[in-house]
């Protein structure tokens, strides 16, 4: 959350590299990716669905409209001094969620990442770009963060790996499930397990990488045990806030299941991979458009976290 001037940074090659395949995630390693990528690569997508596609879309069994919040998230990833994580997500939970919300910011949930204890891991959401400037400049601006943006500062290594996303459909942003964030817990006790999935790609493609994950590799997962909460596309607008920079020039497509604990994860992960489907068809077509491997996030929400399962 460091406010520093914009300094490029190769993240992709990175986090691929440091990620890779080698894990324990069968969504990265039930992909067999050949030494030469194939040059496609995704871009957003524009047009609204058709009313089936957007049921396909819901996640809830609901009969009501799903309703979505957030046209415009930012996945930010932070690499901490070591040690200092738990005091940045206590100032953070204590400080930084209701100040946030209070100028128009939607702070989804805040995570420790349970593959790297010096990463912590957080989404916010805006109505739009313009809006989004605005807001953060009034909080940066704000009592708050002056107050607090030593401590904050100070636990932090790199705070620039930042994702500025829009849904990849009208309705496959995160739900709102209630107006109010839930009250805090008794203990720091996880509930719920969130996987984010980043896949990267050379360049922009077009459409119909969306409808391959609407298709094809949504049903296969879901049929394996899991639950799609949200799928994303990079945002292609200009950084509207530039004192906080942002990944610029990548071109991903980011999507979200959600598991009640580590176990009913591993369950899934080991079902996929013994999908003849997703050996085949789906890891072939993904390792025909990846540019690497995908970039894994396993997720616990804080105590204070929004989102919990």
């Amino acid at each position: 959350m460091q406010m520093t001037q914009s300094r490029t940074a190769d993240y992709s090659t990175i986090y691929l590299l440091k990620r890779g395949f080698a894990g324990s995630l069968a969504i990265a390693i039930a992909i067999s990716l050949p030494a030469v990528y194939g040059k496609s690569a995704l871009e957003t997508r524009t047009t609204v669905m058709t009313k089936s596609t957007n049921e396909r879309s819901e996640q809830s069994p609901s009969s009501q409209p799903r309703q979505t919040c957030c046209p415009i998230v930012e996945l930010r990833q932070y690499t901490l001094h070591p040690g200092k994580r738990d005091i940045l997500i206590e100032l953070f939970d204590r400080e930084f969620v209701d100040s946030q919300e209070a100028v128009g910011i939607r702070v989804i949930g805040q995570f420790r990442d349970l593959d790297d204890p010096n990463r912590f891991v957080w989404l916010r959401g805006f109505r739009d770009m313009p809006s989004r400037a605005q807001s953060l400049k009034e909080f940066y601006g704000g009592p708050v963060w002056k107050a607090h943006r030593e401590g904050a500062n100070a636990t932090m290594v790199d705070s620039d790996n930042v994702l500025l996303l829009r849904p990849a459909l009208p309705l496959s942003g995160f739900s709102v499930n209630s107006s109010e964030p839930p009250p805090p817990r008794a203990n720091d006790v996880s509930q719920g397990l969130l996987i984010a999935t980043i896949y990267y790609f050379n360049a922009p493609d077009g459409s119909d990488f969306v409808d391959f994950f609407e298709h094809t590799l949504k049903p296969v997962v879901t049929d394996t045990g899991a639950s799609i909460l949200a799928y994303f596309v990079t945002e292609r607008s200009a950084n509207t806030f530039p004192a906080l920079p942002v990944r610029e020039g990548e071109h991903v497509f980011v999507w979200f299941m959600r598991f009640e604990d580590q176990a009913a994860y591993e369950r899934q992960a080991a079902a996929l991979s013994r999908s003849q489907r997703w050996r085949g068809e789906v890891s072939d077509e993904l390792a025909r458009r990846l540019k690497g491997a995908p970039e894994v996030l396993k997720l616990s929400p804080t105590a204070g976290s929004r989102w919990r399962g």
